[in-house]
């Protein structure tokens, strides 16, 4: 199946029912339990800085591992699966200093998950799996001073930005990635430099893959680290014309829901939701079970808040296994067709009347 087929495919079955995407690649990892060497392999033993803790360097020295997470995941019932690339840009990588290494590891990210979902394919006739090239907010930002005494200052431009994004994006293309995921985002011009970048290389490479967009709201305050609501973030972004917008990490599902519906409220595409398994304890591990973060997903899909659902931090393939379960007969969320305005975004979302 070509990648049009796939994206056709796509539109089909996400108007037939939800859809159901992946859970953590981090939480999968850390049960490997691998050290410094178990990072490093044989092809970066040599690496002149400290490897361990970054997951998308795996992708490099222990794809096997990759490769079997993916597995597992479309398994338990996913449809979609993220690269293991979260980290995958320039910016982030130079704590590890291994820049150099970026466009290599998106290609192989989206190749390993590519692998894993063709091979499922094969086991399994008439089955469609789809790989999100997934792009992470990077370990800076470009709206927010890391400095109080200077709010003036960044440690990041927007071109810098733009920059890294369109690498890492390029790679994911060339991997073969069906959809290309701009997730987590804490700041909305983070992703607004992504989207850019997304955009020159479309122009560049005429290669149009669908886009999914995904914020983060921070705490119960309702805003994301930069301080939008949802309502106003979706204006920030939706010029983009995403396959979905949608809500992921910091907060469990039953958080997550009354953000998650204004969200659904307002935007004109489909919805996706990947929660953590609840809020973390007190050792910085989740405890939702399974059954528990399904049993509120499902209640999300009754009310017709969600097309695209998934897990986040502390999520398993038993928590996917669940969650697709808990959606299976339920039909997706109607996309609604809101009446044309200016709308725009600060902070809060503002409306032109008609």
């Amino acid at each position: 199946m070509t990648r049009d087929q796939r994206k056709a495919a796509f539109d089909l079955l996400a108007g037939e029912r939800i859809l159901v995407m992946d859970g953590a690649m981090g939480t999968m990892i850390q049960g490997y339990g691998l050290d410094e060497a178990g990072y490093r392999g044989e092809r970066l033993k040599d690496h002149s800085h400290d490897l361990r803790g970054n997951n998308d360097i795996l992708n490099l020295t222990r794809p096997d591992i990759v490769e079997e997470i993916h597995r597992a995941y479309f398994e338990a019932g996913a449809d979609i699966v993220e690269t293991n690339t979260f980290s995958a840009t320039s910016i982030a990588q130079a704590d590890y200093e291994a820049e150099h290494l970026v466009t290599e590891i998106n290609v192989e990210g989206a190749r390993l998950a590519r692998l894993a979902a063709d091979k499922v394919q094969e086991e399994n006739p008439g089955r469609i799996c789809f790989v999100a090239g997934a792009l992470g907010p990077t370990n800076r930002t470009a709206s927010i001073s890391p400095d109080v005494n200077d709010p003036a200052f960044r440690n990041v431009t927007f071109d810098t930005l733009v920059a890294s994004y369109k690498e890492a994006a390029r790679g994911l293309v060339e991997g073969g990635a069906d959809l290309l995921l701009v997730e987590t985002i804490f700041d909305t011009l983070n992703a607004k430099a992504a989207l850019f970048a997304i955009d020159e290389l479309e122009e560049e490479t005429g290669v149009h893959l669908p886009l999914m967009i995904s914020g983060t709201i921070t705490d119960l305050s309702g805003r994301t680290l930069s301080g939008q609501t949802p309502e106003a973030f979706w204006n920030s972004v939706r010029h983009a014309r995403p396959v979905s917008v949608g809500l992921n990490c910091a907060l469990g599902a039953k958080q997550l829901r009354g953000f998650l519906a204004e969200l659904s409220r307002v935007a004109e595409t489909r919805v996706s939701a990947y929660p953590n398994a609840g809020l973390p304890n007190a050792f910085g591990g989740y405890d939702e079970t399974p059954e528990e973060t399904a049993a509120e997903i499902g209640a999300w899909a009754r009310d017709g808040l969600v097309n695209v659902v998934g897990g986040c931090c502390g999520t398993t393939p038993d928590h996917i296994r669940a969650i697709a379960e808990a959606v299976k007969d339920v039909l997706p969320r109607k996309v609604p067709e809101p009446p044309r305005r200016m709308r725009l975004s600060g902070l809060e979302p503002f409306e032109v009347p008609a």
